[in-house]
């Protein structure tokens, strides 16, 4: 869950009275969120001395409270503050509008064919006339932080860009451009570079270097410019210094940059509707007209409402409460979900403002009823359906194993479910792409970059780390690998494992047929090629040849057994031989 940090004093002014800790942290648990924590800093002021100025240092309190990821509206103290003075029933849910300049003149932003190759979408609005306090400012940066981490997945599915409008002259051009044809000057930078030197630049800030990965491989890097060549911002990376938004800042040009379309509209209606009560006409947005290559133009932001019907029997039947849709209508309308009844008290009629993009479903709009009814006060009751939890036959038979297998003298491991592609490849002298293995999109180590698919090298990485242990090292595992699977929803299918190795002065493999022997014994399958179990010598590159045979079990492959090759115990940097065995059991039920 995000976590905001509000000033309390700041949000005590806006909510228009004080609170004690114990009753703040009561008002968040009944709107649905918890106030996770309180905290004090040092904070610089200016002090007028004379004729001069001071500076000195004043403790705030600060207030951090944890936010369903879901509820982008929530993100800052704008947000916050409307979302709980509407629950108090203090003021009425603002109604947003999308506006044009009296002269009928819109902000214009082209899309180039070309940002098809890097990041094809892009949505823009002007906040016109606003007031900004160093306050206000601070609250807007942190929520183009929060919602970049949040909904923006650190800024690969949408980057926001704000600019000051009057240093800039329309229309604009959204293209891309080969980094060595770029050059600007980054923001609070003191001279111009050109992509490359930029991208080396951040290369060790603590901060944008966690961005560059999104672009730097791409022959093209996108780029927004004004009509007269004047670079706004290099999205995702840094905007330009000259189009910096300061206090003073009066006009703010908002651009979104993004691979996700939908979602870099739900961005930009979220941070133009949490500022747009500082405009000179609150919660108005002046409209931008987007073109896209194809030659069609939008007007953004879309700031839609949308309508959607409940009823209040399945709200009730839901939440195990006995309301009237009248007073269901008040729940939800509490919530920023402005609701009326409508037809002979059938139907309630709901209003979803385009803050709450979290809206999706109809159990959405019960759970902000619950919310709002306090689950605390619904009554408790014992289920009508009696059920007994039970467990998963797969499961009972893996704890089974585990328990006969420790018996039989082997040390139980548990291994990571990610490791390297070396571990499951290379080392075990076959290519990468015979494993079928799931790569991680962005894998934040090469230790974890592919899905396992054997438990073989995960044990042998556990002996490695262990080879001052006394001889012999006998270990096992039962767990999940995982393989990609076309006929499968999510691409992928698991397997649930038996692996064992022994590691000694000699191989040991009579230990390891002796253990398959008595797993056979357990499973009830008796040695026979018919309906039992048998060996067959087989290749296989992760073992010594000639010492390696497939295991059949009722006429299926189900894994091998043997000695493990030389090579393969050198690259896991083991200087003993081993035996090893590993099957599915999953066909034993």
């Amino acid at each position: 869950m995000p976590t905001v940090s509000v000033k309390r004093d700041l949000l005590f002014q806006a909510l228009g009275r004080s609170y004690t800790d114990e009753e703040f942290d009561e008002l968040c648990f009944e709107f649905g969120l918890e106030l996770d924590e309180i905290t004090s800093e040092k904070e610089i002021i200016n002090k007028e001395q004379g004729d001069g100025k001071a500076e000195g240092a004043s403790e705030i309190i600060l207030y951090k409270i944890d936010v369903p990821a879901n509820r982008y509206d929530l993100l800052c103290l704008e947000g916050l503050v409307r979302g709980l003075q509407v629950f108090k029933e203090r003021i009425r849910a603002p109604r947003y509008k999308r506006i044009t300049l009296p002269t009928g003149e819109l902000q214009r932003l082209s899309i180039m064919e070309e940002t098809a190759q890097v990041r094809p979408f892009a949505v823009a609005a002007v906040l016109r006339n606003i007031t900004l306090t160093k306050d206000r400012y601070d609250s807007l940066i942190d929520l183009q932080e929060k919602l970049h981490q949040n909904i923006c997945r650190k800024r690969s599915l949408v980057a926001i860009g704000t600019h000051d409008l009057d240093t800039v002259s329309g229309p604009f051009i959204y293209t891309a451009k080969p980094p060595s044809e770029i050059k600007f000057k980054p923001l609070n930078q003191d001279k111009e570079y050109t992509a490359s030197e930029i991208m080396d630049l951040y290369r060790t800030d603590s901060h944008l270097r966690h961005y560059l990965h999104i672009i730097e491989n791409e022959p093209l890097y996108p780029v927004i410019y004004d009509s007269n060549g004047v670079v706004l911002s290099m999205p995702p990376i840094i905007n330009g210094d000259h189009t910096k938004i300061n206090l003073n800042t009066r006009n703010v040009f908002i651009e979104c940059t993004a691979t996700d379309f939908t979602k870099a509209k739900i961005v930009l209606d979220i941070l133009v509707t949490m500022f747009s009560e500082y405009c000179q006409k609150p919660f108005t947005v002046e409209a931008t007209e987007v073109t896209y290559p194809n030659g069609k133009s939008y007007n953004f932001p879309e700031l839609a409402y949308r309508r959607e019907k409940i009823k209040p029997d399945i709200m009730n039947k839901k939440i195990g409460i006995s309301e009237t849709p009248a007073s269901l209508a008040k729940l939800l309308t509490r919530m920023c979900l402005k609701s009326h009844v409508i037809g002979n008290g059938n139907n309630i009629e709901v209003e979803i403002p385009p803050t709450r993009s979290d809206i999706i479903h109809a159990c959405d709009i019960i759970e902000d009823a619950a919310i709002a009814y306090g689950y605390n006060n619904i009554q408790m009751t014992i289920p009508k359906t009696y059920t007994i939890a039970n467990q998963f036959p797969l499961n009972n038979l893996t704890e089974l194993l585990r328990q006969d297998l420790a018996a039989a003298g082997f040390t139980e491991a548990l291994t990571f479910a990610l490791c390297s592609q070396e571990d499951i490849a290379n080392k075990m002298g076959i290519d990468i792409s015979a494993t079928k293995a799931v790569h991680i999109a962005n894998p934040k180590t090469a230790e974890f970059q592919v899905a396992r698919t054997t438990l073989l090298p995960g044990l042998l990485k556990t002996i490695a780390s262990n080879r001052k242990m006394p001889l012999p090292l006998k270990l096992f595992e039962i767990s999940d690998i995982v393989v990609k699977d076309s006929t499968k929803d999510v691409g992928a299918r698991n397997h649930r494992h038996l692996c064992a190795v022994y590691h000694n002065k000699n191989p040991g493999f009579e230990v390891i047929h002796g253990l398959l022997d008595r797993v056979m014994q357990l499973l009830d399958v008796p040695p026979s090629k018919e309906n039992g179990y048998y060996i067959k010598a087989t290749e296989d590159s992760a073992f010594f040849p000639g010492r390696c045979a497939a295991i059949f079990a009722k006429g299926h492959n189900i894994g091998n057994l043997g000695v493990l090759h030389p090579d393969v115990i050198t690259k896991f940097e083991l200087t003993m031989p081993c035996s090893a065995l590993e099957i599915t059991i999953e066909s034993f039920l």
